[in-house]
């Protein structure tokens, strides 16, 4: 294709999904299967008019997914209703740690006992394939700063932790294939993967968050120089948090969507707790927001950026999904990777949710549709770049290339087609 007919198929798309088409609502489908289908329309599967190589383009790759993930996390960081309380959080803690967990692991035995994979290789693809994602699951998101539906927020605090949760299984089967496992290099693994990655994550997210609402709370309203550029000062803290991180090998994922709540609780209890009645009005209650309330630009950082990063957010799952059809061959489908997909989806996720969630007192029907929406997306799609470019021997690059596409996009199809439907009949 050219670059004026890519140029008229981009811009004939965005206007057809910011029109909301009629028809789109009526057949019920989500923007990731409309870009799906163009993208494999095509691709390599039909038209063969493109075609994206994520063997040779592996690093353009895991760049593109990583800004991707890192904007929706800080997306769902700031939208989360409530400051992290144990009563409050512990089910998409259990999620995000334990049932993340035990899904590498049944993974990893279906990869090892059935595809015949060496023990390290199914190590890594049990934690390319775990995480639930949070740029393709909209649907299921959590829609506004005062949402606080136990399901929507229950699956966006799962996806914004265990993309960096799964981060320490990566390295274990990357390390795995390259020597025995050991009990040093267990040790080793639990110490530096585990105990120093998340907690230095976790206090260079929160303490950077805090310092950020402080810094712009003074600079806004104590010195009053000018108004301030929240979108700016979003991504800036997105990239200080990362790039932190990468230098104390801290997982910044995780770092980034602590960082986001952070800020936005640091922000409102700034606002109610702090400011001169007479010059600021405390923030309101943002429980009684509908979805359509216009936030008080200006006031806080995150609401005032937070049209322009979902803006992104969007921007994003539309160029990476269609990249996901011109990667696609007929060949791609093969009986293991939808064997996977299926086993996946069917018993891995429902399976690790009620173990994982055992004793927690989570209603059932909580259970059964957090056990169905286990939505696999972006986040897969970095991980496996990342070990492509660490340095995954090519022969098993390119097997999971095909099963990793197959997994999105059954998932894409089948939990976009079904989100709807149960959603309607089964949640208020």
């Amino acid at each position: 294709m050219t670059t004026a007919a890519w140029f008229v198929l981009i811009g004939i798309l965005l206007i057809t999904m910011g029109l909301r088409s009629a028809f789109l609502q009526r057949m019920r489908l989500t923007p990731s299967i409309v870009y799906l289908a163009i993208g494999v329309t095509l691709g390599p599967s039909l038209l063969g008019a493109f075609h994206f190589n994520p063997l040779k383009q592996a690093h353009l790759l895991e760049v593109l997914a990583e800004i991707a993930v890192l904007v929706s996390l800080f997306i769902a960081g700031m939208k989360m209703p409530l400051p992290f309380r144990w009563r409050e959080w512990r089910v998409p803690v259990r999620l995000a740690f334990v049932s993340m967990s035990i899904s590498v692991a049944l993974t990893a035995a279906f990869g090892y006992y059935i595809l015949a994979l060496p023990l390290g290789a199914a190590v890594v693809l049990g934690a390319i394939l775990a995480p639930t994602d949070p740029v393709l699951a909209t649907d299921v998101q959590v829609r506004h700063m005062g949402d606080k539906d136990p399901l929507r927020f229950t699956l966006t605090s799962e996806a914004g932790m265990n993309d960096g949760s799964a981060f320490p299984f990566v390295m274990l089967g990357l390390a795995m294939l390259s020597a025995p496992l050991s009990l040093d290099m267990l040790q080793g693994w639990l110490l530096k993967e585990i105990l120093w990655s998340t907690l230095m994550a976790l206090v260079v997210g929160v303490v950077m968050g805090r310092l950020l609402a402080q810094l712009v709370w003074k600079q806004r309203f104590m010195i009053s120089e000018g108004p301030l550029l929240d979108d700016f000062l979003g991504l800036g803290l997105i990239g200080v948090v990362y790039g932190v991180c990468l230098l104390l090998d801290a997982w910044g994922f995780l770092a980034v969507f602590a960082a986001a709540i952070a800020l936005r609780q640091s922000e409102r209890k700034l606002a109610n707790t702090h400011a001169p009645a007479s010059d600021v009005p405390p923030v309101p209650d943002t429980s009684i927001l509908d979805e359509e309330a216009t936030p008080q630009h200006g006031t806080q950082v995150a609401e005032g950026s937070l049209v322009f990063k979902e803006s992104l957010e969007r921007l994003s799952e539309l160029v990476l999904v269609m990249l996901l059809g011109g990667m696609l061959f007929i060949d791609s489908w093969s009986m293991r990777a939808v064997g996977l997909a299926l086993f996946l989806f069917v018993i891995v996720r429902p399976v690790s949710v009620f173990i994982g969630l055992l004793g927690s007192g989570t209603p059932m029907r909580l259970r059964m549709l957090v056990g169905w929406f286990g939505v696999r997306g972006i986040g897969s799609i970095y991980y496996l770049m990342f070990a492509i470019v660490f340095g995954l021997p090519e022969a098993l690059a390119v097997e999971f290339i095909h099963i990793t596409l197959v997994v999105i996009v059954l998932s894409i199809i089948i939990h976009g087609l079904t989100v709807k439907p149960m959603m309607s009949k089964w949640w208020p």
